[in-house]
């Protein structure tokens, strides 16, 4: 595993780029960035809040779940996000344009503030699934929830809720299951899906909220993060205590961790790109460090991934 750049301000949200640049929103300092294969890293646009999950849509523009902020701590070099912090004014759903501009398109669900959006995937219908983490306070958190929205703003849905705040979110291969890793309990769920922004109970098997099936739960402390899925149909869901990417089969097994050489409690998120899909991009948030390594398997084509321009 290499690092590619360093410094970052608590890094999510990698998206790689046909070019060879990586996407990468920055939490703390509120901004969309690029860092290059040089390890050079330049703004695409400033967010504000915490921009924390991305995703290029079928416009080719770029897609965040904005959490609305942290209060952030600093120990021992490492940056841990904390509470909903004093100057918080809500979530949102944003569409940034590269040439900087940002574009709010989403900030209540059915007369219900977003409270905290994490993560987001599109599927081959031109929408897209998204989690919303919920915000926590000193004496009381919010629920969490799954949606499905528009990219063109014209709508959104809430498709499941009551969650101990739901995180990653992704497809599989096929478009028939959508995942989602819940932070608190440890457990990954999925549902099948019917139609866009349509889920529905898979039979059997132990269920959870709004009809979710257990693909895993983690034993003991463990909290999840975000997800990719690879091209075989494993789900690799960031796992902040082991301090790596777990890597889940289809029927749950956990198959393999992938760590990072230097410890870091908040490995938060995993993409793919490189030749054949072969090279794995993993933030290491807390380090505030980009790295990669090269995968055991292709990982999964996004939709709409070829939409992004390339260059300068």
């Amino acid at each position: 595993m290499r690092e590619i750049a360093s410094g970052l301000r608590f890094p999510e949200g990698p998206v790689a780029l046909d070019d060879g640049s990586v996407l990468v929103v920055e939490i703390e300092r509120g901004t969309v960035s690029r860092v290059w294969p040089d390890g050079s890293v330049t703004v695409v646009a400033d967010c504000g809040g915490g921009p924390n999950g991305a995703a290029i849509g079928p416009d080719g523009a770029v897609y965040v779940c904005n959490n609305g902020g942290f209060a952030w701590h600093h120990r021992g070099g490492v940056t841990l996000p904390g509470d909903q912090p004093p100057d918080y004014r809500g979530g949102c759903v944003q569409r940034v344009s590269w040439d900087g501009a940002v574009t709010e398109l989403y900030t209540s669900v059915d007369g219900r503030s977003l409270r905290g959006p994490n993560d987001l995937v599109f599927d081959a219908h031109g929408g897209f699934y998204f989690t919303d983490l919920g915000k926590h306070r000193p004496r009381e958190s919010d629920r969490g929830g799954l949606y499905y929205a528009r990219a063109d703003g014209s709508r959104v849905a809430e498709i499941a809720y009551g969650f101990t705040g739901l995180n990653g979110v992704g497809l599989s291969p096929d478009g028939s299951r959508v995942y989602a890793a819940e932070t608190v309990t440890g457990r990954v769920w999925f549902w099948n899906v019917d139609g866009p922004g349509r889920i529905s109970r898979p039979p059997g098997g132990v269920h959870g909220p709004a009809g979710a099936a257990l693909l895993h739960g983690f034993g003991g402390y463990q909290m999840l993060d975000s997800l990719a899925v690879d091209s075989a149909g494993n789900v690799c869901v960031a796992t902040l205590m082991t301090g790596g990417i777990s890597v889940l089969s289809p029927a749950g097994e956990l198959l393999e961790v992938v760590r990072p050489p230097e410890p870091d409690r908040f490995v938060t998120n995993i993409c793919f790109g490189g030749p054949g899909l072969r090279t794995a991009y993993i933030t290491s948030s807390g380090a505030g460090k980009l790295y990669a390594t090269e995968w055991p398997r292709p990982g999964l084509r996004l939709n709409y991934a070829d939409a992004a321009p390339t260059g300068s």
